[in-house]
């Protein structure tokens, strides 16, 4: 989080004190580094300099257009995983050549959209899909560009909800079922293969599963060009973890390319990556400001304006997020909190035993919020979806404004 630094016992983003953002934008409000954004993806592709690549953004990660549009003109590719975020990078301008599709229920009407934006490739995640794609294409006078996401039943040893790679989750299929459909595949002339894919799951820390489920993908790729199919790419997908916790230790993205490229030996492919928390987990925080400091006969709870709404991590995946006081030398007495939102759930906690010396009113940062916060936030409880901004250098854009009571109640109509 080194954009995310304190000077003179105040915390900054870049160069922005973030106590201004919160005069200006009141909280709870997502705060994202330009800088921070730029450096992780260039990290990325200067480690895979060595052979021809795409880094193709998951733009599920975080989809807000002040960060895509940076991205853009860092001339980043796309993964998406909805016509959502295929509406959002055509709002930007962004050509179908740099967006990939992947996702495990794409349905017709998001099918022919991609098809008539001429995207790079479709991942196909299943028998249907695959005819669905080819019957689609052949109605819109196309040729889908396609690649199958293989499944190789590899564990990638992280939280169960955002682990892929296994026979037991939804995505993907089997080693076997996939020589079947390129075999289909191949014999379509409504269908072109492109390329491979393969993605085992999210926040891992260790290359052994990665590893383990490219030696798999390869001898696909090996038993198949020998039956005359060729491969244009490999996408290896995304997953690399990132620093929550003081004990983690980020994977390394240097070793893990040398990995990868020793891997691939004189093989031809393109290599296709598709990160989203790696690029932007790290660049935002979540800036919230204490309601009230509550003693439970002795358990500590200090209430703040951001709930499980706006950051659903440590609910849902019991994620550990870091907590900052927006001003370091705070003037209260050093507790142990639970760092809890107004929500009425048991379930609505931001942070478990963590010291703080605060009081009510003052700020708090929830580090490592740029990705999977917004995105997955919701109006649970009616509550108005956060403010977002992004910091470029000592300037800084609103590049989503707070909802209104109005804005949530337009879309409803009594009867």
């Amino acid at each position: 989080m080194s954009h995310f630094s304190y000077l003179n016992g105040e915390l900054y983003a870049e160069s922005v004190p973030l106590s201004e953002i919160a005069e200006q934008h009141s909280t709870p409000t997502f705060i994202y580094s330009r800088t921070a954004i730029t450096e992780a993806y260039q990290a990325f592709t200067a480690a895979f300099s060595q052979r021809a690549h795409r880094v193709c953004y998951a733009v599920k990660a975080n989809s807000n257009l002040g960060v895509l549009s940076v991205l853009d003109k860092l001339g980043a590719h796309f993964d998406i995983v909805s016509e959502g975020e295929l509406a959002r990078l055509q709002k930007l301008g962004i050509k179908g050549d740099r967006i990939v599709f992947s996702g495990v229920g794409k349905q017709q009407r998001e099918l022919d959209a991609a098809l008539k934006m001429d995207i790079s490739c479709f991942n196909v995640e299943s028998r249907q899909e695959l005819d669905s794609l080819a019957s689609r294409a052949k109605a819109l006078g196309k040729i889908a560009p396609m690649s199958i996401r293989v499944n190789p039943d590899v564990d990638a040893k992280t939280h169960p909800y955002i682990s892929t790679g296994l026979k037991e989750n939804k995505f993907g299929v089997s080693i076997e079922m996939a020589k079947v459909m390129y075999q289909d595949a191949a014999a379509s002339p409504f269908l072109k293969i492109t390329g491979i894919d393969c993605h085992i799951g999210s926040q891992l820390l260790s290359m052994s599963p990665f590893l383990d489920a490219l030696e798999r993908v390869l001898q696909l790729v090996d038993d198949l060009t020998a039956t005359g199919i060729e491969f244009h790419h490999l996408d290896l997908g995304g997953g690399m973890g990132v620093q929550y916790h003081p004990d983690e230790t980020a994977l390394d993205i240097e070793a893990y390319a040398s990995a990868v490229i020793q891997h691939m030996g004189k093989r031809p492919q393109e290599l296709w990556f598709e990160p989203g928390r790696s690029i932007v987990a790290n660049a935002g925080v979540l800036l919230t400001r204490v309601i009230n400091l509550k003693d439970n006969e002795g358990k500590y709870f200090c209430v703040v304006d951001a709930a499980m709404n706006d950051l659903i991590r440590p609910a849902l995946y019991q994620a550990w997020q870091g907590v900052r006081p927006v001003e370091s030398a705070g003037t209260g007495k050093p507790e142990s909190y639970d760092v809890v939102g107004p929500v009425c759930e048991t379930g609505d906690f931001l942070a478990k035993d963590r010291m703080l010396n605060v009081l009510p009113g003052d700020l708090l940062c929830i580090d490592s919020a740029g990705a999977y916060g917004f995105v997955m936030s919701s109006n649970y409880n009616s509550r108005n979806r956060a403010a977002e901004v992004l910091v470029d250098g000592h300037e800084q854009y609103l590049v989503r404004e707070r909802e209104t009571f109005e804005y949530q109640l337009s879309l409803e109509h009594p009867i």
